[in-house]
């Protein structure tokens, strides 16, 4: 993780934001009236359905016979930082040969990705099995969209057992890292369909946004999501409360009331956001349920399948 740091210091954030894209897809869980934007209208009816937590399914390359979670909505063209994986789990197959799972190195690294901008250092249970598939619809059907409102972010959280302290302080990974102008579009132009951006978004702000993320900029131009993105600090709190938050799902955070008062908290002192979010990472970090599992010798692939039969794009 140093080394990845030292070669590219947006890698950290990139790594970190691995863990949350593999935990949260997938777990059992029972659906009651989402939003249909990110869970889509089947699920407007309750059902059950079992999915897996924690388990290196994230990392699984696409093969001919399965389309796996890099493809979904909230991934493709987003996460990054894959090579690091690669790399931390080359040389733990060096030393400790089928012993350290690739699920467990998602949770180690993000934790050493926080420690290592700045921020909280904590312990963590090891002893994860990695996923013998992964599966793009369940991907699509519960990763939140950066549109969400605070209301379906609590809701999505509380199917984890995660509190709204807990969604508010798992919010500040936002601390360190980009986004891309893709995911604010709507906010400068056409916020709720008005044609018009935002009003939560403070004016000189808006105008900084507007320069980085004009109409028909490439949409892939990033855009930090704080004043400090590569420190891991409380800035991003600061940023709510000024009406500077990047994504409209983190803004929504202060302009809630249900939220709001956690976001000033967390801004006016960084010891407690330090401590709820180490709390948050533990909790988000034990979503397992119990499965066939293995321990990779190479994340991108199940054990025993061939690399070649792997599909490129």
């Amino acid at each position: 993780m140093k080394k990845a740091m030292i070669r590219e210091p947006r890698s950290l954030a990139s790594v970190m934001r691995l863990q949350f894209h593999d935990c949260f897809v997938n777990v059992l869980y029972k659906s009651v009236q989402f939003h249909d934007y990110f869970v889509h209208e089947f699920l407007l009816k309750p059902a059950f359905v079992l999915i897996q937590g924690c388990d290196g399914s994230l990392l699984l390359d696409d093969t001919a016979d399965m389309v796996g979670e890099k493809q979904a909505l909230s991934n493709i063209n987003s996460l990054r930082s894959f090579e690091v994986v690669d790399e931390i789990k080359e040389a733990l197959e060096d030393a400790c040969p089928s012993t350290v799972s690739c699920a467990d190195i998602l949770v180690l690294a993000a934790r050493d990705a926080v420690a290592l901008s700045g921020g909280p250092d904590w312990e963590v249970r090891l002893g994860r099995k990695d996923s013998l598939t992964a599966s793009q619809q369940d991907s699509d059907n519960i990763m939140p969209s950066p549109r969400a409102d605070a209301t379906s972010l609590i809701n999505l959280f509380a199917q984890f057992n995660l509190s709204v302290k807990d969604l508010v302080a798992l919010s500040g990974s936002h601390s360190i890292g980009k986004a891309r102008c893709f995911s604010i579009m709507f906010r400068l132009y056409n916020q709720s369909g008005s044609g018009k951006p935002d009003p939560a978004i403070e004016p000189e702000f808006r105008e900084k946004l507007n320069q980085l993320c004009p109409l028909g900029v490439d949409e892939n131009v990033t855009g930090p999501l704080d004043a400090t993105p590569r420190v891991f600090d409380n800035q991003f709190f600061k940023d709510l409360v000024g009406g500077r938050g990047f994504l409209n799902s983190d803004q929504t955070l202060f302009t809630s009331r249900r939220t709001r008062p956690y976001v000033r908290v967390f801004s006016k002192d960084q010891d407690e956001f330090f401590k709820a979010f180490v709390e948050g990472m533990l909790k988000m970090g034990e979503l397992q349920v119990e499965q066939p599992g293995e321990i990779r010798t190479n994340c991108r692939v199940v054990n025993g399948r061939p690399v070649d039969v792997l599909m490129s794009y």
